[in-house]
């Protein structure tokens, strides 16, 4: 379990097919306090580590994953918001987030207003009811409020600060972006249904 909060970003520095697709993350968290197999968020897929060098780790990413979320589009070099597993006791400084991706979204508009930027999505079809004012979303695993909705589209702010400590700040049109829909969300919906 994560949080949204970004506590990284990190940069591709290799991927590679070796069966499934295995990808190297260089970082800035202290490697020596990560364990093999554990998991880190990374543009909000929860991935596994699988090796660990002084400022790198490498992840595999399957087939599944790699068509279900934005990955097919990384490339060496890319910025990619981190974020280390939920530990017990840790502050809950954004909402509950799996690291399960359950689509992309797309960037349809891209607006500064002052100092804030406010970016606009075209989430899939089958999500879009999920998406409800003032509800949450994690993007590219970044905790967000969602300001406004018109159909598949909504609306969110990105203060400076956000756009500063993730890679929102490097956000433009077209943009695919992993969207994991607010758990609660989820499941109020479903109780609907059953009603």
């Amino acid at each position: 379990m994560f949080t949204g909060i970004v506590t990284d970003i990190g940069t591709i520095a290799d991927l590679r097919q070796d069966g499934d697709l295995r990808v190297r993350v260089q970082t800035g968290y202290d490697t020596s306090g990560i364990d093999m197999g554990a998991s880190i968020a990374s543009d909000g897929v929860c991935l596994t580590v699988v090796d660990l060098g002084p400022d790198w780790y490498d992840v595999q990413v399957s087939a599944e994953t790699v068509s279900k979320t934005n990955l097919s589009q990384w490339v060496v070099g890319k910025r990619v918001n981190l974020e280390r597993a939920l530990r017990v006791g840790d502050e809950l400084g954004g909402h509950i987030v799996s690291g399960h991706v359950d689509g992309v979204a797309e960037v349809v508009s891209v607006e500064d207003e002052g100092d804030s930027t406010r970016v606009q999505l075209r989430a899939p079809d089958a999500l879009a009811r999920f998406i409800a004012p003032k509800g949450s979303v994690a993007l590219n695993g970044t905790s967000l409020t969602v300001n406004e909705v018109e159909g598949a589209v909504f609306g969110i702010n990105f203060i400076p600060h956000t756009k500063d400590v993730t890679t929102w700040g490097d956000v433009k049109l077209g943009d695919a972006v992993n969207l994991e829909i607010d758990t609660l969300a989820r499941y109020v919906a479903r109780l609907a249904e059953q009603a």
